[in-house]
């Protein structure tokens, strides 16, 4: 064995699934990379991607000497948490969508069990404001419904409690997820009187107006029928392998090891680059680089762009450091196409593209759920199968040329 590591390129999807009407038809046009391709032309410089397999997959370019595919996206919509709980290996529940308008009631009775007070804030509106210091109100970062926030003022509530908060909401809730978190430069006051109504009913904290994000800032994410215990980092830990969470995946993935929750790319893959030169042993890194989805979000092509040209350049760079038995995945989770419309995840299919000495030429095909991708992972180290996917190791090396893979 050696080292594996996964860069996910957040919401960098490559056209939508054939399934997007079923979801959200709006997504039917998006193309994130060709789009954000026509729109800058030669102000995109990714020529390691391109020939890693981007364009085999978009163009019909000659394949590449490395490994490549994609995935499709086995759990419902497009997300960023759940996506990655489906790459490890374990797809969540199919879950409903949910407003406050329509459950404050049970969280307000589940809450003041526990023994909070809980208020309600405004007359217009059903937001829970919980021990003067936190508010449980919708997501309005996400698809309408998918998402619970309980946003806090750590100066008045610690992250401990306000965690604690989020998992009695997380229990009387069946929402794709629920997300609790908060920092110590915003107020109460400030979080409260960032409160709007994005869609018809839609009642939550506009989060990048409440100074929540940024220094000090910590969040923790809560999947509905996320079996962690049954995905590569858990396996991984009960196994005694180290594995490093490195941008977003120390944020949405469950784990023990080093965690590093940042977000400024070039910061971020040079970490990436020293941890890896630095580690000697059997490790995973699982890496993701979060601010192209914020790109996607801010609907900001050049700032996508940009990333994608600093992220296509490290890897260039970073290739060549992998050890003999090395492997490197680099894929996405889903798209976030800034050029369609709107500011929000798209269910699109998702490139892959396998890097290392070893690594056959190969095409592995269009994989039915990103989840094969943990399976690989487990594979490669030798260890109990995830919940899910099937692994396609045998797909890009020759086993027999590792020593520890027979």
């Amino acid at each position: 064995m050696g080292k594996m590591m996964l860069l996910v390129i957040d919401s960098f999807g490559i056209g939508a699934m054939a399934d997007c009407n079923e979801f959200n038809p709006s997504d039917c046009e998006a193309k994130t990379y060709q789009h954000i391709r026509d729109v800058l032309h030669d102000q995109l410089h990714i020529p390691t991607m391109y020939a890693g397999g981007l364009g085999a997959l978009v163009d019909g370019a000659p394949e590449p000497n490395n490994a490549f595919g994609s995935s499709k996206l086995a759990h419902h919509g497009a997300d960023t948490y759940l996506g990655h709980q489906e790459i490890v290996g374990s797809c969540p529940k199919k879950s409903n969508k949910r407003l406050m308008k329509d459950i404050h009631t049970t969280i307000k009775h589940a809450l003041e069990q526990a023994g909070y007070t809980v208020e309600y804030p405004f007359i217009e509106n059903k937001v829970l404001l919980v021990n003067g210091a936190a508010v449980v109100g919708d997501n309005l970062e996400s698809a309408v419904g998918n998402i619970i926030n309980v946003t806090a003022d750590f100066k008045k509530m610690s992250f401990e409690e306000v965690k604690k908060i989020g998992r009695i909401v997380r229990h009387h809730v069946d929402t794709t997820r629920v997300i609790a978190f908060g920092g110590p430069y915003t107020s109460i006051e400030k979080i409260l009187s960032c409160v709007k109504e994005k869609h018809p009913g839609q009642w939550g904290v506009d989060t990048p107006k409440a100074d929540v994000y940024g220094k000090g800032y910590e969040v923790y994410h809560m999947g509905y029928g996320v079996e962690v215990n049954k995905q590569f980092p858990m396996i991984a830990a009960k196994h005694g392998l180290k594995v490093y969470r490195l941008g977003k995946t120390a944020d949405v993935l469950h784990g023990e090891g080093p965690e590093e929750p940042i977000v400024d790319t070039r910061t971020l893959l040079s970490r990436v680059t020293e941890a890896f030169i630095k580690e000697k042993e059997d490790a995973a890194f699982l890496v993701n680089v979060q601010e192209t989805d914020l790109a996607g979000h801010a609907e900001n092509v050049e700032w996508y762009g940009e990333l994608l040209n600093i992220t296509d350049h490290w890897l260039n760079e970073f290739i060549p450091l992998l050890d003999e038995d090395d492997l490197l995945i680099v894929m996405a989770d889903h798209g976030n196409d800034p050029t369609i419309g709107h500011s929000n995840h798209t269910r699109e299919y998702v490139p892959m593209m396998i890097f290392g000495p070893k690594v056959k030429k190969a095409n592995i095909g269009v994989r039915e759920t990103m989840s094969d991708v943990g399976a690989t992972f487990c594979d490669y180290f030798n260890l109990p199968r995830p919940k899910e996917g099937t692994s396609f190791l045998d797909e890009i090396i020759d086993r027999a040329d590792f020593k520890d893979l027979h």
